[in-house]
């Protein structure tokens, strides 16, 4: 089965470098995946795969674990519905 995954990131915030990590890393475990990335709306990062929203920055304020997502990739390309993705710790919030 193949698996298609969509990334819409803010290229003015930035992180478009976030996509070129979460892409290499991607890539590397599943070369034969469908992997685009596009700029949308302001602040987002946002992760679709086979259409099905899996991670949203908008939402968790943090970005996808890359590993988690590599394994809902495997899970998807076994046959399985997407489910949501585990977020990277949020280390760069300073609470005065």
């Amino acid at each position: 089965m193949g698996v298609e995954v969509d990334v819409e990131f803010c290229g003015t915030c930035g992180y478009f470098k976030k996509f070129e990590e979460l892409a290499q890393h991607i890539k590397a475990k599943h070369p034969d995946i469908e992997l685009n990335g596009h700029e949308g709306r302001r602040a987002t990062f946002e992760v679709k795969v086979n259409g099905t929203l899996v991670h949203s920055k908008l939402t968790t304020l943090a970005y996808p674990d890359y590993d988690d997502l590599s394994a809902i990739i495997d899970e998807v390309a076994q046959g399985k519905e997407p489910r949501s993705c585990k977020q990277q710790p949020i280390t760069s919030c300073i609470i005065a």
